[in-house]
């Protein structure tokens, strides 16, 4: 599955129940709906006022997608649900989220953890692949398909560019964890659509929903199936260089209302997911709607 390779636009989608594993990235962090004003913005992003919206995210792009194919098809409709939470490091996720997902017998799993870990420099990259190994055995002995994700390159990003190397490291385990267990890879690090900073949020690590739509993309493309958008991997257009100064401003805004926060909370062994639960608690039939 490692190499699959895109099929024609009429190859059936055969997977009948999808289950999201994961952390914000999963979850969705910055992708709200487009009728709730959000933009990914920091005034835009989900907080105490936006409970009671949904976020939308790559994955759950990706099921509308599946959905919609199946249903174009006279299939039945795709079940779904996004056990995802932000924050979840790489244990509690498999302590948490794979029984619950397993219990509903899916016939595909993806399972997109790790960054988390990684950012942390005392992390044990092997150890974490490790727990991914496991579960990704699990999974496939419960007789799903499972899509993997690879890790960002940060390149460019200051502080966050510190762990290019672990996340290499960590993508290297991926591959090979793939390749044992016969699973999908959608390959963050080798998007050049994601190297541009206008596809992220102004946190640096979330992406906008842009970003997100780009990703669903990529990942039927991880799947063997052919995207909706021909241009999915395709930079954007009238990108120019920032100038130093404004660059720089920049830099100190994002450490200022981003790095230290989040430093804090990990000093204080808090995170941003701590007493929130998955948006889903079972899977649902997905209605089909516009990519």
């Amino acid at each position: 599955m490692t190499g699959a390779r895109a099929a024609g636009p009429a190859a059936p989608v055969p997977w009948t129940r999808y289950l999201a594993l994961g952390d914000s990235f999963t979850e969705g962090l910055w992708d709200l709906p487009a009728d709730s004003g959000g933009s990914g913005g920091r005034t835009a992003g989900p907080g105490p006022g936006d409970e009671g919206r949904r976020l939308r995210g790559w994955a759950d792009r990706l099921a509308e997608t599946l959905s919609a194919r199946r249903v174009a098809a006279g299939d039945a409709p795709l079940e779904y649900a996004n056990l995802a939470v932000r924050g979840r490091l790489v244990r509690p996720i498999v302590r948490e989220q794979l029984p619950l997902a397993l219990s509903f017998e899916p016939d595909l799993v993806s399972l997109v953890a790790g960054g988390n870990d990684i950012l942390r420099p005392t992390v044990d990259v092997d150890a974490v692949s490790a727990v991914i190994d496991e579960a990704v055995g699990r999974l496939r002995a419960g007789g799903a398909d499972v899509l993997l994700a690879t890790g960002f390159d940060a390149a460019g990003s200051p502080v966050i560019e510190l762990t290019r190397g672990r996340v290499g490291r960590f993508n290297a385990n991926l591959w090979s964890i793939a390749r044992a267990h016969d699973a999908f890879v959608l390959d963050l690090w080798g998007m050049r659509s994601l190297r541009d900073r206008r596809v992220w949020s102004e946190d640096r690590i979330h992406l906008r929903p842009e970003g997100h739509r780009r990703v669903a993309q990529g990942a039927l493309v991880a799947l063997g199936l052919v995207p909706d958008d021909g241009l999915w991997d395709v930079p954007l257009s009238g990108a120019e260089p920032l100038p130093w100064r404004r660059r720089a401003s920049e830099d100190a805004r994002w450490a200022r209302e981003h790095l230290l926060p989040w430093a804090t909370r990990r000093l204080r062994a808090r995170s941003s997911g701590d007493d929130r639960a998955p948006k889903d608690d079972r899977p649902r039939p997905v209605p089909p709607s516009a990519p």
